[in-house]
This record gives C-alpha cells, structure tokens and sequence, in this order.
C-alpha cells in the first residue's frame, strides 16, 4: 500500500531538518490542509489616505527614495537600508523536483527568518509643493556642494525603522550565499522586450535560470527506483528528465507553463507595447509570473501578481501555486489586492500589512479569531479579504465593532500590531526565532552559492542567441540605416567630386573638408545606438538583478554583433565616396581609409552605448553625447588647427577621439605622390595643407593612429560593461518632501500619520444634468490583418476574426458588467464600441438613442476608462482632472460648479490625499497601479458622460457574497458553493476545458436561448428613436472654444515643461556648458585676424556651437513630444481639443526657454571670443542664435510627428542632420557647390545662420588680412569666398524667422494627420 502523500510529505519535511518550532510548525499546519509540505502565504495590505503603499516606501512626493523597497525585496535581499519592530517568521521545506513518493529520498528544505526590518528614506525638504520644478531643481543641484562638504544634512525619515535585524535562509545569512539565485521575485511592473515572442521570453527565462539540483535528484530517483523495482509513470518519467537537462534552447518546462498559465493561445505572437499590437494585459502580468516560475527558484515573493486580471484568471493561478506550494514544496509569498473569497481561501498563512508595519502574521483559519479578540467581527456575507483590508481603514473600521457595551474609538496599525506580539501566536512566532536554526542541518541543495546557474560559456551562448534574434526581429531599422547611408553617400560623393583638372591648396582644402566630414558622419551615425541602448537598459537591469546573466555576458555579445554593422556601412560609404571624390587611386590607401572609418564607426557606437548605459535618460544622455562631440570635433585638428588652441589647453587635441582619423585620414591622402608638387610656399601642396591644421605627421604615424582608435574602443567598451555591472536603475530617485508634510509626520504617532482620524463631512453629493442614453450595437464583427506568427504556423486565412456577430444594448440607470477571461476580447469589443480603433475592419449598425452613431458626437456624450493609464507624467492628480473637467464640462458650467464638482470627483474616488502628487512615469516614479487606475476613472467622471466604459477598472473583482441565488439551466454545470464569487464561478463553467468536458458551446446554447430572442428584440426596439426625439446634435464639435482650448493646453504645457528639469534644466546646462568650451578655446580669436585660418577657425567656433546646440535642442525634445504624444492620443479620442489647440501650445511653450537659452549663449560666447562689439552686431547675434535653436527643436517635433516610435524617430533625425551639415557653406563654400546642388544651400537653415551670423559680425569689417598669399579685406574675403555679402542681411533676418514657423506648422499638420497608434 503506497503512503499518504500528506504523510509522505510531512515526513521528507521533518527529515529536512530545521529547529524543532519549525518541524511543529509543519505538523500544525499539515492538520489544516489536503498535502503539506510548502505553505503558500498572502501579504495583504491598504492603502493609506496619503496615498502611501502598505509595504512601500513612497514619500506624499511620490518620488521614491533612492529605490522603492518593498516588503518582497528585503526578504529577497534585494534592499539596502532596511531595519519593522516586529520579528516574523515563515518557513517551508523546498522540492525542486517533482514528487518522488515510494523511493525515501530526502529533499532539500527551506526555513526563511527574517527579524526587525526597517527602511529608511533621506529627503530633500522644500517649501511649498513637494515637486520637481526647475528652481526646486537647481536648488538641490546647488546645495549638494554644501552637504557634500558637510554643511547641510538632509531629512531622514523612518519608514520601518533602522536596519538592526537581519534576514536569513537555513541560518545562512544573505551575504553569505546567492540569494537572488535561492529566490525570485515577481513584479508589479511588467517588463519585456516588446519584439520577442512569448515562447521566446519563457525559453531564454528557464535557459537562464538553469536547472540547478534538478538533474542529481533526478539520477537518485532513478538510482533509488531500480532498486526498489518502481516502474515510474512514462508520461511523468519523460517530463522530469526533459526539465532536467541543461542549456537547451527550448525548454519542456516552457511549453508546461504555457499550459498551466494559459498562455499557450498567444505564445507565438510578439509582446508588443504601448505603440505595437500584441498581447492583452492579463497575458501579459500571466507573462511576468510565468517567466519566474519556469525557472527552478526555492522561493517565490511575487508582488501583486493578479493586477489585470479577472478572478477566474487569478483564481487558476493560485491554485497552481498553491500546488506547487504543497507538492513541490516551494516557499511562496505572494501580495494580492483584494482577492476572491476562493483566491483567499488557497492560501495557508497570512500577512497583514498597513502603514509599514505588521498586523498581524499567521494562519489563515485563526485570523477573524485574533480581530474578535481585538473587539472587531467579520460580518456573516462579508468576505474575510475584504474584512481585513477595511478594518485597517480608519473610514470603514468603526461597522465591524462588535461590542455594544464599549465606546468605539479608532484602533490604530500600531495598537494592533502590539496586541499581535502579545497574542499566542504572535508568542509562538517570538519563540520559534529565539531558536537559532544549525547550518549543518541544512541540504546540500538547499540554498544556490554560485551566483549564476550557467557556466560561463553557456552564458555567453545564450545572451549571444538572443541578441541575434533581437537584430533578425529589428532588421528593418538596420536596413533603413544602411539605406540612408547610401543615400548621404551618393549626396557627398556628388557634392565633394572632383570637377577640374589639377591639385592646389583650395582644392586640398576641399578634399580636408570631406574627409572631416566622413568621420563626423559616422560618429553622428552611431548616436541611434544610444537610444536602442536606453531602450533595453530597464529589461536588462531587472534579468541583471535575479542574477540572470552578468553584465559582461550582455555587453560582449552586443559589442561583437555590431561588428558586421560597422564593416557594412563603412565598406559601403568608402566605396561610394572614394574613387568618384578623387581620393589617391591607390588601392593601399582605399583599404587604409576603409580601416580607419570602420574603427571611427565602431569608436562612435561603443562610446554611444557607454554614455546610454551611464546616464539611462535620453534627455540626460543626448546632451552629454553632443557636448563630448563638440569639444572633440572643436580639438581634433581641422576646425582649430593645434598650434590655435591655447597653450594650457593642447593637451586636449592628444586626449579627443577624433584626432586620430583625422591624422590618419589626412596622412593617408596628402602624402601620396599627387600631392607633392610645389606650391608658393617653397613647400608640397601635400605638407602645406598638414601644416596649416597642424596635422604634419610622416606616414607612420599612420599606425599609430590606428593603435589609439583601437585602444578607444577598448576602453568604451570596457567601461560600457563597468557601468552595466556597476550603476543601478535611473528609477532610484530621491524623494522630496515639503516642510508642512515633514511637520505633521513628527508630530504623529507613525510617519504616516494615521492616528489622527479625520472628520468625514457627508454632503450630498453633486449632480450636474446630462442626457441619458441607450447604446445598441447589431451584428457587430472586427477582422485584423493575420500575424505573421500565425501565417508561420499554417493559418492561410489573410484576415482574423476577432469579433463575431456581437448584438447587445445599454441602457441609462443600468449598470452592466463585460465579463470573460483575459484575451476573450473585452477590450476589442470597448474599443470598437467607443470608436478608438485605428486598424482592422469594423462591421455591423451601432446606435445612440436610436440614431446612426457619430464619433465626433458620440466623444462629447461618452467616457472611456482604458486598460492602459495614460496620463501626462509632470503634472499632478488635481490637475489631471482640473484640466480634463476645463476641457469637457460645458462652457455653460462656470468656473465655481467645475472646481466643486472636480473636488466632488476627487473625494469620490478618494484622491483627495495625494491630490498634489505628480502622475509620474509606471515603473519609475509617481502613483502607484491602484492610483494611477482610478485617476484613469476620476479623469473621465468628471466629464460627465451620458455613457461611461471602463475597461478593467480595478485589479480584479472584489469579493462580496452571492446575494443571488444562481440557477444552472444547463446539465453538467457544476453549482456555486457557499460563499464563492458568482463571478469567477461564471467565468471558470464557461471555459474552454469546461465546453471539452461537458461537450458543449455555451455560444451556440445561448444564442439558441429564449433570453438570446429576448436581447434581440430589445436591441432591435431600442435601435429605433423613441417619439418626438431628435439626433444628438451640438453646435460646435467641442465643447470649449479654440481660444479655451489653447489656454487649457498651454496651462498644462507650462507646468510639465516647468516641472521636467531632466529635459529644461538640462538643456540650459548644455548650453552654459557649450559656451564656456568656447570661450576657453576660442578666448579673443574674435578680432585677432591675420590671414584665412583665422577666418576658418571662427566660423568653424559657429559651425560647431550652431550644429551641437541645434542637435542638442532637436533631440532633447524628441523623447518629450514622444512621451505627450501618446496622452494627446487618448485626448483627442476623448474629444477634449482640437489637434490645433494642442500643437499650438506646443509651439508656444518653446518660444520663452528659446529666447532664454540664446541669451544665455550670448551673454557668454560674445565677450569673450571677442567679436567687434555694438549694441546692432550683439542684437544680430542673439536673434541668430534664437532663431537657431527655435528651428532645430520645431524640427525635432516634426520628426516626432513622422515616426512611430522614438528609435526610428533618431534614426530620421540623424539622416536629416547629415544635409544640414554638408549643405550648410562651411566645409565646401556656396561659390564651389556645383550646379546641380545649389538650390539644397538656399533651403537649409543652417547656411542661413552661418551667414546671418558672420555677414553681421564681419560683413562690414574693413581689416586687410593674407588670402592664399594676398591681402584683401575681411568683408571682400566674406564675399569672394563665401558669397555673404552685407546688403543681404534683412532678407536674411526674414528667412530665418521663416524657418521656425515652416517647421511648426509642418508639425501642426502631421500631428493632426498620422495616428501611429495601432489599435
């Protein structure tokens, strides 16, 4: 006769070893469940009023300090500063195979102890609003020289209190084994790379994570069953060994939890992301939990696993937890908001957390006993999940006191928490960590000591696989690049091609330039690099963090397959430019050339990719990139020769990157023997040229030059991967704190302040007029374009059918409920029915009150909570819904009715205590999910709207009893048990497991239904206008004005941009920065003009600010616009503005930080570089430069409103940068264009600038200096050379004003015309 498996399990558990409380603890808890030997625990916790995260250290700011560390992450060693008064303790013993009954193996068990842990937050106090505006900003960033030098300390703030206990597993504390490896933990924040396939991500998850003990215990069962003659059960016996094996590229463990996680209906199909189609919301959260667990972790923290999904979903879930839990014996704390009666039940222990501290921590079955105790009783139909959360609230505690004879006063956390360390079992707890756990007792497999579970080899392997699926699945972006690349080829070659017979100076010039202009090409086109680094940055740091893979194992495969890249390109631009340019015809100096701009390309993308990986903004990135490339184009030896550099600063000509091409480019071509004719130096033309830059170096030299290009790509690429393996997430900000806040956190009892009970004021409740409404939708189906996943796998149909004849109606004063499991087109149907698709094919009648719907009507009438929380990320709550109150109430509401009904909202929805926290960005900083989802509701309530959709409006449906009584009208359809939710029961008797059982379609029994006829008839009677009733019609399509709208936009453009200094404060450091380079190189060069090199090197000083500070502007805004673009999406769905308005704004809010930048550039650069000073020439170079960095960043927009996302939107940019250079009369003058090139100098507005510029200055500047060995004047010179000439200057002024607005309006239009969004 076998054994029990409980029995069995229980006694693995006790040979496990472990302190004798936990080998009772065991026993006690296998009385309560079916099979023990895990236990699955539950961390419950509320929302503070504040706003402040149960188990989270989020500040009233809503800026996290340094990182957000939450309860998972200190049991998970994942925290630094973490110190709570209560000690606790949950253990279970860990299996990490399957369940090997009948053969005596001892299993590897698991006890985790943790005892008094704490957080603690610094903070940066400030007056007023704790946000981070420009001055708050600039006041921190000076201030820190005064606390770096010990004049000022900052606020500390107990979260938990200090780090005084510790946190171990087995006895062993967590710096003494692999913590991250022995554990995993999920988060709440879903991140993937959106290009790879859901298989994909499971199979690299589990080749990462290894095996570990997997295949010895298997070879013991094994050894042990032969002995004993067990014959195992095939099926079982293949899938033990399969997940046993090592380093395989697709895993049998990938294909069991698609099963289990029900993903296996999308595992083909492509993540996606905000702009690319893919997966739903709940495939995606199922994602992050089964990329976890396909792993062989001995513990699982798993942080609100069940956000977006439904409660059949979640309730599956669980329940393959729990048995994972209890059969395989795996350590699981997972924190859930709000779960179902039967979720709840799953579980064997709980975890109340509020506030930061403990309530209470022990079995599930004793936890309504130790609230009664406490004077608190759980209502008969209430469920326990929802009575635990509530009775922590100070609004809803006082209806579940249960003693009459007693005053009823409020019960704070801590009260609580101190009645818990006095009750029995919160004793037993205290007694159980009192005895120390002996390290000898613990199995050899128990804990991971080895930081990774692949070899290194192994690892290398398959981070290499990875990124070259990741370059497969982005080919195209290369494709473009290589297009563009050839396209600026054949531009150069045409442009730069030799057109007369013989060698002199100017032409040597000519060639100088377009070398110069090859290296700066190529350092410019590896700048996307820089974004596609950003843009893997948050996925890498969280595989980094479970200790996936080393950072070296990232970078080295990344490095390595850039390489064909770079010799592509370079081969490509060396064979298009060379031998039609006129360079040397030697075929040595053609693969010379080739070599150095191949190493150039691959010094700009390592050097790209190590300032990405540092700064991890792009907005903090780009600028840092283009100041490095000025001033090392500015020392590199063609726009300031050497010997022109100030004496104190040449070293910096040794230290630039971009020295070293050009001394190798140059040597390369002047030395060869074309160019050593004579010239009227008494020298070659060759040595004459070298000279004049200060590049006269032998031949090789040449090699040299090579050697120091390598030994900088080493060195970037070096420090690429230091700083991978070394910094940590942008998101670790530091939190700020207003002084009014910091007041009343001291004087409560906790920081956060809950045990002064506020007074509720029940009001009656506002209620403006609006008109009700019934929907009606007929024949209803929506087809998309097939996937090519699925094309892959045999599905020939071109279209797929994702609706299928859907009737139905709504109707005003009834509230209906969109119910289905994740995928079965919830959000498909909303989206169709509120007109926000973008692609596919709609068919079928959909009607309002009656009549033909029209979306621009049907937008003033409705509302539409979408699964995704789309907000603008720099303003806060209040001002979310202020704004979208302005914009949709009608002007007929004054402004007094619109702000009480928006604090009516507020309170409603209970934001009101974290009204002046900013949105912030998910993931980083701001709001929390919760939040953030009911400001999604609270900004459309406040419109409100005749109908109102909502598409996954909570977490997860609460528990609540069945107040129904549900008849089953079909035979074979399990009944509804006592106390379960009617909802997840609905959803799990209408599966697709339950239609295969029961042999069944509940589609087709439905619309076989007398309700089916039912719903047809209404739908077809509501589909009719009743009598006397007239078509929505409104006089105007919005329902504010222009000149409101443009005022609404601009208010909340003012205070983003006001409260980005990421993107403003930067900027305007670049600039000072940009200004002060100059200045110390080109120090009084202003009026020190003798000859044409000092002609060149000042307009080269121009050329180069005028470039680096208008690519600068250009790029900086791309991720800003980029970021707003996707909320003007919802809003403009919402019909709140006209595209107009919002452009507008758009535009406008530039013109001040424009005007502020240029003079800051000014009031710099024009003393000191020394140019010929008067009131007209400095008005003349201010508006020059205003109307420069004006251009760039409209033409930033403008790129934006091209472009679907932001790497191709660099990429555009980049290719765009490359005519404004050439064409700009700089490195080949306007008389020397060839003909068929003129008209490409009259249309950009860099030519503009270099002459508005220096005609103003120079254009009437007398001085005689030597031109190629003859005096002229400086004016005839500007003229002669360069065609600038004086008397142009007000058409000039005219078209540079031109610029800006062409840009803008250009930016206006598309924004108005391309949606990218794909719906």
């Amino acid at each position: 006769m076998e054994d029990d498996p409980a029995d069995a399990a229980r006694s693995r558990g006790a040979e496990g070893g472990g302190s004798k409380g936990a080998r009772e603890r065991r026993g006690e808890e296998s009385q309560k469940l079916v099979a023990v030997g895990g236990a699955s625990l539950v961390l419950l916790g509320i929302e503070s009023p504040t706003g402040l995260d149960a188990g989270a250290v989020i500040l009233a700011s809503s800026v996290s300090a340094r990182r957000i560390v939450d309860f998972e992450d200190a049991l998970n060693g994942a925290c630094w500063e973490v110190s709570p008064p209560v000690p606790a303790r949950f253990e279970v013993d860990l299996h990490a195979g399957g369940q090997p009954s009948g053969v005596n193996l001892k299993l590897p068990t698991i006890e985790v102890r943790y005892n008094n842990l704490v957080v603690e937050a610094e903070c940066q106090v400030v007056k007023g609003k704790p946000l981070p505006t420009l001055w708050n900003a600039t006041q921190s960033f000076l201030l820190g020289f005064a606390r770096l030098s010990g004049l000022m300390s900052e606020t500390k703030i107990s979260i938990i209190k200090d780090f005084t206990g510790d946190v171990s597993y087995n006895g062993f504390k967590l710096e003494e084994f692999a913590a991250e490896k022995t554990s995993a933990y999920i988060s709440q924040n879903d991140m993937h790379i959106p290009v790879m396939t859901v298989r994909e991500i499971l199979d690299f998850s589990a080749r990462f994570q290894g095996v570990r003990s997997r295949a010895e215990i298997m070879k013991e069962v094994n050894k042990r069953e032969k002995q004993e003659g067990i014959v195992p059960e095939p099926n079982i016996d293949t899938y033990m060994k399969a997940i046993s094996l090592e380093g395989l590229e697709k895993s049998l463990q990938t294909d069991y939890v698609l099963k289990i996680m029900g993903l296996d209906i999308c595992a083909d199909i492509m993540v996606g992301d905000a702009m690319r189609r893919g997966i739903s919301g709940g495939q995606i959260k199922r994602l992050t939990t089964g990329e976890m667990i396909v792993g062989p972790a001995k513990a699982l923290f798993m942080d609100d696993i069940s956000t977006g999904l439904d409660s059949s979903t979640t309730y599956q879930i669980v329940k393959c937890l729990q048995q994972m839990a209890h059969i395989m014996e795996v350590t699981m704390v997972t924190s859930l908001l709000q779960p179902a009666p039967e979720t709840y039940e799953l579980f064997d222990d709980i975890i109340l957390m509020a506030e930061g501290q403990i309530a209470y921590h022990g079995p599930r079955c004793e936890i309504l006993s130790f609230f009664e105790e406490c004077g608190f009783k759980c209502p008969e139909r209430k469920g326990e999940a929802d009575f635990l959360q509530e009775i922590l609230s100070k609004n809803d505690q006082e209806q579940y006191w249960h003693r009459p004879q007693e005053p009823y006063s409020y019960v704070p956390v801590s009260e609580f928490a101190k009645k818990f360390k006095a009750h029995h079992i919160g004793r037993r707890l205290t007694e159980e960590l009192s005895e120390p756990f002996h390290k000898n007792q613990t199995h050899k497999d128990a804990l991971s000591f080895s930081t990774y579970s692949l070899p290194k080899k192994e690892l290398f392997k398959a981070c290499m696989a990875r990124e070259l699926l990741l370059m497969k699945r982005n080919s195209a972006i290369y494709i473009f690049k290589l297009i563009q690349l050839a396209v600026t080829g054949i531009i150069v070659m045409s442009l730069f091609m030799r057109r007369r017979p013989g060698f002199d100076v100017k032409l040597a010039n000519s060639y100088l330039g377009s070398l110069f202009y090859a290296i700066t090409f190529l350092m410019i086109n590896g700048v996307p690099e820089m974004a596609f680094t950003i843009a893997r940055l948050p996925g890498f740091y969280k595989q980094r963090d479970l200790h996936f893979y080393p950072a070296w194992a990232y970078a080295i495969p990344t490095i390595i397959l850039k390489i064909p890249i770079s010799l592509i390109e370079s081969l490509v631009w060396t064979s298009l430019t060379y031998y039609v340019i006129g360079y040397s015809p030697e075929a040595e100096r053609f693969f010379r050339q080739f070599l150095v701009l191949f190493l150039v390309h691959q010094m700009s993308i390592s050097q790209a990719r190590l300032i990405g990986s540092y700064f991890q903004r792009l907005v903090s990135s780009m600028p840092i990139g283009m100041l490095s490339f000025m001033t090392f184009a500015l020392c590199g030896g063609f726009i300031l020769p050497r010997f022109s550099i100030p004496v104190w600063l040449r070293w910096t000509f040794w230290v630039s990157p971009m020295t070293y091409p050009e001394i190798a480019l140059s040597v390369n071509e002047f030395l060869a023997p074309r160019w050593q004719t004579g010239s009227s130096e008494n020298t070659t033309i060759g040595n004459q040229i070298l000279s004049s830059h200060g590049l006269n170096y032998s031949d090789s030299f040449y090699w040299i030059c090579v050697g120091a290009l390598v030994g900088y790509i080493i060195l970037f690429n070096v420090a690429f991967t230091l700083s991978l393996t070394f910094t940590r997430s942008v998101g670790e900000s530091q939190a700020i704190i207003s002084h009014e806040k910091l007041s009343q956190m001291k004087q409560c009892e906790n920081p956060f302040g809950t045990t002064v009970q506020r007074e509720i004021k029940q009001t009656a409740r506002m209620v403006l007029p609006f008109q009700p409404l019934t929907v009606t939708f007929q024949d209803l189906q929506y087809y998309v374009d097939t996937p090519m996943e699925l094309r892959e796998q045999g599905y020939t149909r071109n279209k797929l059918q994702l609706l299928n004849n859907i009737t139905g109606a709504f109707r005003p004063g009834i509230l209906c409920a969109l119910m289905g499991v994740s995928g079965a087109g919830k959000t498909t149907l909303l989206d169709v029915l509120s007109g926000r698709k973008t692609t596919g094919t709609i068919t079928g009648d959909i009607r309002i009150g009656g009549y033909p719907k029209a979306q621009e009507t049907f937008a003033r009438i409705s509302g539409y909570c979408e699964q995704t929380d789309i907000h603008s990320p720099q303003i806060t709550v209040e001002e979310s819904v202020i704004y979208s109150a302005w914009l949709r109430l009608p002007e007929e509401i004054d402004s007094k009715t619109r702000t009480a009904f928006v604090n009516e909202v507020l309170q409603t929805i209970e934001l009101d205590g974290i009204k002046d926290e900013l949105v912030g960005i998910p993931g980083e900083n701001g709001l929390s999910t919760e939040q953030r989802k009911r400001l999604t509701i609270a900004v459309e309530l406040v419109s409100n709207p005749s109908i109102i959709f909502m598409d996954e409006p909570t977490s997860g449906l609460d528990a609540r009893a069945a107040a129904v009584v549900m008849r089953a009208g079909i035979h074979g359809v399990p009944k509804i048990s006592g106390n379960y939710n009617p909802a997840t029961w609905m959803l799990e008797v209408t599966s697709m497991a339950i239609e295969k059982q029961l042999g069944v379609d509940f589609a087709q029994i439905y619309s076989e239904s007398a309700l089916c006829k039912d719903n047809e008839e209404l739908v077809k009677q509501l589909s009719t206008p009743p009598p006397g009733s007239t078509d929505l019609y409104f006089a105007t399509r919005f329902p504010r004005n222009i000149w409101e709208q443009f005022k609404a936009c601009l208010w909340k453009q003012h205070l983003s941009y006001w409260r980005s200094p990421s993107y403003n404060l930067v900027r305007i450091t670049f600039v000072f920065f940009s200004a002060l380079i100059l200045a110390m190189l080109f120090w009084k060069h202003g009026r020190a003009l003798n000859n044409q090199q000092d002609m060149f090197n000042m307009l080269g000083s121009i050329y180069m600010s005028v470039i680096i500070i208008g690519v600068n502007s250009c790029t900086s805004v791309i991720p800003f616009i980029t970021t707003e673009r996707t909320v003007l999406y919802r809003e403009k769905f919402a019909g709140m503005y006209s595209t107009m308005a919002y452009s507008l704004s758009q535009v406008f809010i530039e013109i001040p930080y424009a005007i502020m930048l240029a003079l800051l550039f000014t009031v710099i650069t024009y003393p000191t570089v020394g140019y010929f000073w008067s009131t007209y020439k400095f008005i003349w170079f201010f508006y020059t430069i205003f109307c420069a960095i004006l251009s760039y960043v409209y033409l930033g927009m403008l790129f934006v409103s091209l472009t679907p996302n932001f790497q191709l939107t660099f990429i555009l940019a980049t290719f765009f940068y490359q005519p404004l250079i050439l064409f700009s009369g700089f490195l080949i003058p306007h008389p020397d264009f060839p003909k068929w090139w003129t008209w490409a100098y009259y249309i950009m507005p860099t030519s503009w600038i270099f002459e508005g510029v220096f005609t103003s200055q120079y254009g009437d500047i007398t001085k005689e200096i030597m031109v190629f060995g003859e005096s002229k004047p400086v004016s005839a010179f500007l003229e002669d050379f360069y065609g600038f000439r004086q008397n142009r200057l007000k058409m000039v002024a005219a078209v540079l004003l031109c610029f800006p607005l062409i840009f803008a309006s250009l930016f206006m239009y598309f924004i108005a015309k391309l949606n990218f969004q794909k719906r």
